[in-house]
């Protein structure tokens, strides 16, 4: 088993470890830009994921046939994972061919109906973190009582925390409301706009669940057209690498950041997963590395 860090997931008393695993790479062909799954791939990278020490899976009701392949091969393993879902998302079975990104709807009906589908899918009495998805705005939130709505779910036991999946300018408002147990927000080294909001997080003692630290943000060797590409090169990151390869520094400079509690990344494949986890495991970037790098992207024209 790996020896992944824990880190407390802001004022929940979750101790997760700072590598998750996100399962929209487990949606199928169903979800949005989902490619097909084979049963014995997804019970393979599942249960590696649980081997390995991983201790924190974040889903959606988004995410294809992700919640059921949860449900499927790993509940009779519960103990040992906290599990994190959305809400707000369509319920029930989607149209593959309607267009996107789908509605999302944040009336109590919808809330419900969605946490309780979660629950069935996942074979589960209660989700450890449910967040509302696409970072709905305060006044959308207010309109629907969603918060109480939650509030009311986390009264019966179904879910234990309340979470944001958020961006700006959104993300400033749900900070300051105060109710939100964690957020999730995107940030990658090529994708920092978010690197201060994510301080302001952490100091307003919620978890952070950084999504996007090496798929969103990612530059393969084989692949350098697209925007971060030529951002990575104009920085010249590659002389930082060492004996590093691009994701693995990538995904050490997201760790870096010193109010991350974890960072979901996902995968279908066991091997790609073990990449990451061996990437973790040597833990942030040296400290000049980590500072340097910033100084050489935000000199290339990247802003945090």
């Amino acid at each position: 088993m790996a020896t992944l860090v824990k880190r407390k997931l802001g004022r929940t008393e979750l101790e997760v470890t700072t590598l998750g695993y996100g399962a929209m790479e487990l949606r199928g062909p169903g979800g949005f830009r989902g490619r097909d799954v084979k049963p014995e791939q997804a019970e393979a990278v599942l249960n590696s994921v649980l081997d390995s020490g991983i201790n924190f899976i974040d889903t959606s009701i988004d995410y294809g046939v992700s919640e059921e392949l949860i449900g499927k091969y790993i509940s009779h393993r519960r103990s040992e994972y906290y599990l994190a879902s959305k809400c707000g998302c369509p319920v029930g079975p989607v149209d593959p061919s309607a267009p996107r990104p789908l509605p999302h709807i944040f009336t109590r009906e919808n809330i419900v109906a969605g946490v309780n589908q979660s629950l069935a899918r996942m074979k589960t009495d209660h989700l450890d973190l449910v967040q509302f998805h696409a970072g709905p705005s305060k006044e959308t939130l207010e309109e629907n009582e969603a918060v109480e709505t939650l509030l009311d779910l986390q009264r019966e036991g179904k879910i234990r925390f309340l979470g944001m999946s958020s961006t700006l300018p959104n993300l400033a408002d749900h900070i300051a409301m105060g109710v939100f147990d964690a957020f999730q927000i995107p940030y990658s080294a090529l994708q920092r706009e978010h690197e201060v909001a994510i301080e302001h997080a952490a100091e307003a003692d919620a978890g952070t669940i950084i999504r996007g630290g090496v798929a969103r943000g990612a530059v393969s060797e084989d692949n350098r057209n697209d925007d971060v590409s030529s951002l990575w090169e104009k920085a010249n990151l590659d002389e930082l690498l060492g004996d590093m390869s691009r994701m693995a520094f990538m995904l050490r400079f997201t760790l870096s950041h010193p109010g991350l509690h974890t960072t979901i990344v996902g995968t279908r494949s066991p091997e790609h997963l073990k990449e990451n986890i061996d990437a973790a495991e040597r833990g942030p970037l040296p400290a000049d590395i980590y500072e340097e790098a910033k100084r050489r992207l935000a000199a290339a024209g990247e802003a945090p």
